[in-house]
């Protein structure tokens, strides 16, 4: 696939899992721990925190929009929490619906709060490429969005299913097109958002069965070998060979698990002369050969 984000959002295979609308109003708070899962939350209306375990908190504002690709432990809370030692007030009021602090206390905080799960037989890395935390701010296009998600999540209409995985490539598509630029972690979107480095990253995309070396890719974007290297390693967070090989093993897994194509037509789509050399960097890289990856996955 010849565009990158695209690429890695559509191995990624996001689909949702739990979607809720919450309101609040007082003094609350709410914990979650280890889930491991990305998660998003649209405000509707108020204003509140939400600490990620090792960050500063974060304060959330109406028509903010954020996305964590992958979070482990965080609490969502009132601009001025309870008292430590407070007992957490959740009630579920109907399906899908929640209310956190006193309910006789008039709703001050309205949110679209979701988590889903990555498919993808290599989502560690490929995760690891999209930017630890997406904040947008102004963007009614992701507001729609979920909105339309969380529609469908309880309508239980026909094709729910597929419409619900492709509004959510949507939303993560959309949601890291907002971000990009110097002050984005390192990994993909920051690599693409560099003028020098964008058209190595999409050669590598475009043709993965292209010659790709470090002189090739160094070439594509105009500069010496040295400075490509220390270059990409910094913006995109892996030496250009590593996220070269990262991205074919990544291919080959999708096509692997598909049980589609045989063995010799996936070496030549990813860069490999023969089955038998793929076979033997597939086994270095993954731990186990392309046959006994396909059969157990």
């Amino acid at each position: 696939m010849s565009d990158p984000l695209a690429g890695i959002v559509s191995l990624l295979k996001p689909v949702p899992s739990i979607a809720k609308l919450v309101t609040a109003g007082g003094a609350w708070w709410v914990e979650r721990r280890e889930l491991g899962s990305p998660f998003y939350c649209a405000m509707v209306e108020g204003r509140c925190l939400l600490t990620i375990a090792g960050r500063s908190p974060i304060m959330l504002e109406a028509g903010d929009f954020i996305l964590v690709p992958q979070i482990h432990a965080f609490t969502m809370s009132s601009l001025q929490p309870p008292r430590p030692g407070t007992l957490p007030q959740r009630l579920e009021t109907s399906p899908g619906v929640f209310r956190l602090g006193d309910p006789d206390v008039r709703v001050e905080v309205t949110a679209m709060v979701g988590h889903c799960s990555f498919l993808a037989n290599d989502k560690q890395l490929l995760s690891s490429l999209l930017p630890d935390i997406v904040h947008a701010r102004g963007e009614p296009r992701l507001m729609d969005l979920v909105t339309m998600i969380h529609t469908e999540m309880v309508g239980g209409l026909a094709a729910r299913e597929m419409i619900l995985t492709r509004l959510l490539e949507v939303l993560f598509i959309d949601a890291l097109r907002s971000a990009g630029g110097a002050e984005t972690s390192p990994g993909l979107l920051r690599g693409l958002a560099d003028i020098r480095l964008a058209p190595a990253l999409r050669r590598i995309h475009l043709d993965p069965s292209g010659s790709l070396s470090v002189e090739a890719l160094a070439e594509t974007s105009a500069m010496s070998r040295s400075a490509f290297f220390e270059r990409f390693r910094r913006e995109v967070g892996l030496p250009p060979m590593e996220y070269v090989t990262g991205w074919r093993m990544a291919l080959a897994k999708d096509l692997l698990v598909r049980r589609e194509t045989p063995l010799v037509e996936i070496a030549a789509k990813i860069g490999y002369a023969s089955s038998s050399a793929f076979s033997v960097a597939f086994t270095r890289h993954v731990g186990v050969t392309p046959g006994v990856f396909a059969r157990t996955d």
